[in-house]
């Protein structure tokens, strides 16, 4: 209710640019980098989800012009942007994981976004949100991390085009420093560029910077900020970096702030834009939290709110949640007449055929499924297309496939066995085998192969445990249990999933504390080769089972402490091949 009453107090909220688009076609940057490529959903379901937004502020951006991208960059970037190989450098991902055409397209429509942003705010006097742009490291001729082209600097160059003449000024708030931004504004008197950086990377004409020290807290930060904010110049029109990786733990920045911290430095900088029509854009970040940054840069923005976001809020989890609420059985479970197939195959006549997987969905209900739950619409982003499930029984369980291209080259994608088992005094779905592949990805340097894996992952790994977790609740289990076979599948499922055994549990959280620093790769490679010490003695992964009880119920904590204490693990270097 009080969210309500300040947003109808305060104009009903902000216009907000949103996109499906905008999540990120690459399946292996959120492995290789940090990065959360679903950011911008994860931060509008929870602005809806909250109230802080209601549909009516969305806006749908349009996709820039080739000829607007021509008044800051060259034709030659431009065109070495058509090329897997820059794009992958610039996303740091390897050049086969890059579906050119649609990389191009998201970020195209983010730049529009920032361009429809800009008009809209000077429009309406107003502040406006794109939930995908601050692209500062991209200069007239040259990419730079994650950056391809500089959005603000494009839609400054338009809006100018179309008579726009007041100053501008920059407020870049990434944790780095804005040097494709200084590129492009390079000895433009009609902007003003200020910048609170944690790295240094030499004199940037034309910015004035401020280069915070490693750790840097809120405290500290949000009184540098203060200085800056004095420092800047009036202007017609701002743009605003509210970069995400600010926070504490960011694989590339060197800030330590809390998401508290991060809220103020916005409604500090809010306050001061009180009278400037200004555009807000997200900039990098490579933490779990980022999403939750963004999300909180449209509360501040929307209705002045410093609430915090639940630590127990799980965005995808709500998301999915509210699909499978809209899901109806019939379109599941199909026509629900016994049919002779049906008969035969109860009565074990019907070989490995299967016609009701789990005694409960069709393959076209699944189909079904795949599609509501954005599966099937990201595949094609990724340049899969003629999908086909196929359910049979399998030697363990009950199995699902999802197939893609014509049948006599059909890929599999994904591959999923699955069965109803009781542990302890309650049914769970057991899940014995999934696999997600890539076929059009290849390993390589940017790319290593996991033990285990055959082909690279597509990166749906959290959207298929929420289906599954969807899926159990909706056949009334009492949760989802497991196997992992290594090291880096247990530690994907820890926020949720805890071991049956808590002696073992109390290993898997010693092992996760005694090698933190050590990368995630380097660990679940040392586990399967070998090269982990418990207490000074060679380990072996103990691949026994994980449960996400729904009941949120966890092993004795005083059995896992214990064995906590008294497990210390090391990992032994490689040996040189000789």
């Amino acid at each position: 209710m009080k969210n309500q009453l300040r947003w109808w107090l305060q104009g009903q909220g902000i216009p907000v640019w949103y996109d499906p688009a905008y999540r990120l076609p690459l399946a292996s940057v959120e492995g290789q980098t940090g990065m959360e490529p679903r950011r911008a959903d994860l931060a509008i379901s929870y602005l809806l989800d909250a109230g802080f937004l209601r549909p009516g502020n969305l806006r749908t951006p349009h996709r820039i012009r080739y000829r607007d991208l021509e008044r800051v960059h060259t034709p030659e970037l431009l065109e070495s942007l058509t090329h897997a190989t820059t794009l992958g450098n610039i996303f740091a991902v390897d050049p086969s994981d890059v579906p050119v055409d649609e990389l191009l397209r998201m970020l195209r429509i983010a730049c529009g976004g920032t361009l429809d942003a800009a008009r809209a705010a000077l429009g309406g006097r107003r502040p406006a949100l794109n939930l995908l742009g601050g692209f500062h490291h991209a200069g007239p001729s040259r990419p730079g991390g994650f950056c391809a082209v500089n959005d603000i600097a494009v839609a400054t160059a338009v809006m100018r085009a179309e008579g726009f003449r007041q100053r501008v000024v920059v407020i870049d708030l990434d944790a780095h420093p804005p040097d494709g931004t200084a590129e492009c504004f390079h000895g433009d008197p009609g902007v003003w560029i200020g910048s609170l950086s944690g790295t240094d990377w030499g004199t940037l004409e034309g910015v004035d910077e401020t280069v915070l020290p490693p750790g840097c807290d809120d405290g500290s930060y949000l009184a540098a900020l203060e200085a800056l904010l004095r420092r800047m110049p009036p202007a017609g029109l701002a743009f605003v970096i509210a970069g995400g990786d600010v926070l504490a733990g960011d694989r590339f920045g060197a800030f330590a702030l809390r998401l508290q911290g991060a809220r103020l430095r916005d409604l500090r900088v809010c306050q001061a834009l009180e009278h400037v029509p200004s555009v807000w854009l997200p900039g990098g970040g490579y933490t779990h939290n980022a999403w939750k940054v963004l999300a909180g840069t449209g509360m501040v923005l929307s209705v002045r709110s410093l609430a915090p976001i639940p630590a127990d809020y799980d965005s995808l989890r709500a998301r999915f949640s509210a699909i499978a609420r809209d899901l109806h059985a019939e379109q599941l479970e199909g026509d629900l007449a016994i049919t002779s197939e049906d008969l035969m195959s109860t009565l074990g006549q019907g070989g490995a055929n299967l016609n009701r997987f789990l005694d409960y969905y069709t393959a076209e209900g699944l189909e079904y499924a795949f599609s509501r739950y954005g599966l099937l619409a990201h595949l094609r982003r990724l340049g899969y297309g003629q999908f086909r499930i196929a359910i049979d029984r399998d030697g363990d369980g009950d199995r699902v496939r999802l197939f893609a291209g014509p049948e006599s080259q059909q890929q599999l994608l994904i591959e999923c066995v699955l069965e109803k088992r009781r542990i302890g005094d309650d049914k769970v779905l057991y899940v014995h085998w999934l696999t997600l592949r890539h076929p059009r990805g290849r390993f390589s340097a940017k790319r290593p192969r996991l033990p285990g894996q055959e082909e690279p992952g597509l990166g749906l790994s959290r959207e298929a445990g929420e289906m599954l977790g969807q899926t159990a609740t909706r056949l009334g289990l009492a949760g989802l249990a497991f196997r992992p076979a290594w090291y880096h599948t247990a530690y994907a499922a820890r926020h949720d999933g805890s071991f049956q055994d808590p002696a073992r549990q109390g290993r898997f959280e010693a092992m996760q504390h005694d090698l933190r620093d050590v990368p995630l790769l380097e660990v679940t490679l040392a586990a399967s080769e070998g090269r982990v010490r418990l207490n000074g003695e060679p380990y072996t992964w103990e691949a026994s089972e994980m449960v996400h009880w729904f009941d949120e119920r966890r092993p004795d904590p005083d059995v896992s402490a214990v064995e906590r204490e008294h497990a210390h693990f090391t990992i032994v270097p490689r040996t040189p091949e000789a």
